[in-house]
């Protein structure tokens, strides 16, 4: 479980689009300030999505240090934002943040899959 940052500045963004998964806390934050145009040690959340939509990566700065979460989902994917331009960003609240890290569509609340049994 990702505990977010206290405050109710701390924002949220979505990076549309697919993002090499490759990338570590550094070349993300690389991509914050050069495609998103943000700073990544604003405190603010930056999440990235890899191209198979099972893996995302959140980047944030949380005040002494610069933090990384990941989460690869066994069955199905995140569900992504569509924007047009190249390099946009959707800004998420933190309850759709959370929908969105279990696996739901954060537009539509609705579990996208449950394991039947164990093994």
């Amino acid at each position: 479980m990702l505990m977010l940052p206290g405050g109710t500045s701390v924002k949220i963004h979505i990076a549309a689009g697919v993002t090499d998964m490759r990338k570590g806390m550094d070349g993300l934050a690389m991509l914050v300030e050069g495609v998103l145009k943000e700073d990544p040690f604003s405190g603010h959340l930056f999440a990235f999505r890899g191209r198979k939509a099972n893996l995302i990566k959140i980047v944030f700065w949380d005040g002494n240090g610069l933090c990384l979460f990941s989460k690869r989902l066994d069955q199905g994917g995140f569900i992504w934002p569509q924007v047009d331009d190249r390099g946009g960003k959707v800004v998420l609240s933190s309850a759709q943040l959370s929908l969105l890290i279990e696996g739901i569509d954060w537009r539509v609340p609705e579990r996208v899959w449950r394991p039947m049994a164990a093994g």
